[in-house]
């Protein structure tokens, strides 16, 4: 599991809609890689201040790791994350 920040809740939308390689799933527990936004997904139901305090924000994506090329998949994020969005 890879939990990360982007910078916008923009860049969130822009690569949920965009990546190639990893599903966008809730369950993070198969074979493929999946990404989840906690915010929405499994973390819809916690009360904000305890969102805040575990540090579950809007710009908090998370990677579960799957069984596909590691190259295939560093190039999927790397596209995703340095190319222009806006």
């Amino acid at each position: 599991m890879i939990s990360f920040y982007v910078d916008s809740t923009e860049l969130v939308e822009y690569i949920l809609k965009n990546v190639e390689i990893a599903y966008f799933a809730e369950s993070l527990g198969g074979t493929e890689t999946l990404i989840t936004y906690p915010i929405t997904q499994t973390h819809a139901d916690v009360p904000k201040d305890l969102l805040e305090k575990n540090g579950i924000t809007d710009k908090l994506l998370r990677i579960s790791v799957g069984i596909e090329g590691i190259d295939d998949l560093i190039g999927d994020f790397k596209r995703l994350l340095t190319q222009s969005y806006l």
